[in-house]
């Protein structure tokens, strides 16, 4: 800013400079671009801040010098420049650079134009500096407030962050330990001795292949995966005979495709386990930009708000999951007339 304006005052500077002196106007405007280019070298690409202090001084210094021959004294031209110094230190040095500084520079066009023209200068050179300190100590101090609340804010939505990842990944956990042990538990406790022992080891190693993380290869990125890949080795892992339908290969994010696919398996489980039917249907569509995943049988049904609270597999596992990925999902079932699962990705 200073190397700027003090380029524009000495170009209408110029213009009142005698022809007779047109040649040293000239050389102080040619001195005043040179300090603007050194300015700027100081303060964008990380030059020396004493030579743009010694070339600052030495700028004002010539114009204050050179007053009887560019204008007479006292001449605008070095007012302005030396005003426009004073107030610009206040911004880039410390007081205890540019109050010496000024006051030098002062005493130099005091020595020009006698005490009489300079004492005025000197007292509107003081208000300037004090306004002008005053003013960068107010914004600086407003800016680190700006500064400290946007850090506050920052830290709050970093720890908000956290806790919606900590909360989610404890739901998604309690989801899949209904999927897997709990599940298996129920199933013993339900039907005690009529349950088959190799049935229930098989259930065993699905479950611990789950919880271990292989089942699902889940993905660390939210890449592009293909959801009819993923799910023909869930119906291929299900001991239920299932009639698939889909459209064709679907591609979606890597989280939206695991909270389907484990909400499918969820669902065909509960149809192994509690239908009382060998066969299910899987269909995949695509309406508008939704995919729509559908799992029917045509098992005993259940009446779905008589489920008590206290069992998560249709309210955690299916439901609540599919709603953390983005999208939705919607059980109907009557006792005698099946059961119907509808997943949507995305919602809405």
């Amino acid at each position: 800013m200073r190397g700027l304006l003090l380029a524009l005052i000495s170009a209408f500077g110029l213009l009142a400079v005698p022809g007779a002196a047109l040649r040293l106007g000239f050389a102080l405007f040619l001195l005043m671009v040179v300090g603007a280019v050194v300015d700027y070298w100081a303060g964008f690409s990380g030059g020396s801040a004493q030579l743009a202090l010694a070339f600052t001084a030495v700028r004002v210094v010539a114009i204050c010098v050179t007053q009887e021959q560019t204008g007479g004294q006292p001449n605008q031209w070095a007012v302005n420049a030396l005003t426009t110094v004073a107030i610009t230190m206040q911004w880039d040095w410390s007081p205890k650079v540019s109050l010496p500084a000024v006051a030098g520079l002062l005493m130099v066009d005091v020595a020009v134009v006698g005490v009489r023209e300079g004492v005025p200068l000197g007292l509107r050179l003081l208000v300037e500096c004090v306004m002008a300190r005053l003013a960068f100590v107010l914004l600086r101090q407003s800016s680190r407030r700006v500064d400290t609340l946007w850090a506050r804010q920052a830290a709050l939505a970093r720890a908000e962050a956290v806790a919606v990842a900590r909360h989610r990944q404890k739901r998604e956990f309690l989801a899949l330990l209904h999927d897997t042990a709990s599940a298996t538990f129920l199933l013993v406790t339900a039907h005690g001795r009529d349950t088959d022992p190799g049935q229930v080891a098989e259930y065993a190693r699905h479950d611990l292949t789950v919880l271990t993380g292989a089942a699902d290869g889940q993905a660390s990125q939210d890449s592009p995966v293909e959801l009819t890949a993923a799910l023909r080795s869930v119906v291929g892992r299900s001991p239920l005979s299932i009639r698939v339908r889909w459209q064709a290969e679907m591609v979606v994010p890597a989280s939206a495709a695991l909270a389907l696919v484990r909400a499918v398996r969820e669902a065909l489980t509960n149809v192994d386990r509690h239908a009382g039917v060998p066969n299910a249907t899987l269909s995949v569509d695509l309406e508008g930009n939704r995919m729509v995943v559908t799992v029917d049988d045509a098992g005993v049904g259940f009446r779905p708000e008589q489920v008590p609270h206290s069992r998560r597999g249709i309210r955690g596992s299916i439901i609540e999951r599919m709603t953390a990925a983005g999208g939705s999902a919607l059980v109907t079932s009557r006792p005698a007339a099946g059961t119907s699962v509808r997943l949507v990705w995305p919602d809405g």
